[in-house]
C-alpha cells in the first residue's frame, strides 16, 4: 500500500458545483474533471496537499464507464457513489493521509469519521 497522501474526489458533487452544462453529458463532464486532476498527481494540489499522491475519482450513475488516466484511478461506484467515497475513507484514513474532495454536509460527516480530512470543490475546481 501506498503512504502517499490520497486524494478521493466526489465526481457528480464537483462537477455539480459549476453550472456550465455538465448536465448535458455526464459522462464527458466526469472525464474533463479526471484530466484537470492527473495534473495533481505528481506536484500536489497547492494549498491542500503536496505531492506526489493518489488521486481516486469516484463516479456514478451516467459517469460510469470513465476511463483511467495515469495518476488517476476511477472507480464507478455500483451504488451509491457516497457510499463508496465512505468505504474508501474507512480503508485509507487510518494508514495514510486522506482528504475527501466534497460539498455534501452528510458525506463529509461521515469520511470525518472515520479520520478523513474534507475539502470543497474549489479545491480541484476553481470558479
Amino acid at each position: 500500500m501506498s503512504t502517499s497522501p490520497v486524494l478521493i474526489v466526489d465526481a457528480a458533487n464537483v462537477v455539480g458545483s459549476v453550472p456550465d452544462g455538465w448536465w448535458r453529458d455526464r459522462r464527458a463532464a466526469a472525464e474533463r474533471l479526471r484530466d484537470r486532476l492527473a495534473g495533481y498527481a505528481a506536484e500536489g494540489v497547492p494549498g491542500l496537499l503536496p505531492g506526489p499522491l493518489d488521486i481516486v475519482l469516484v463516479v456514478e450513475g451516467a459517469a460510469r464507464g470513465v476511463e483511467p488516466v495515469p495518476g488517476v484511478r476511477v472507480e464507478a461506484a455500483p451504488g451509491s457513489g457516497d457510499d463508496l467515497i465512505a468505504e474508501l475513507a474507512a480503508r485509507e484514513a487510518p494508514v495514510r493521509r486522506c482528504v475527501v474532495v466534497t460539498a455534501d454536509r452528510e458525506l463529509r460527516r461521515r469520511v470525518t469519521e472515520y479520520g478523513a480530512e474534507c475539502a470543497g470543490p474549489r479545491a480541484v475546481r476553481p470558479l
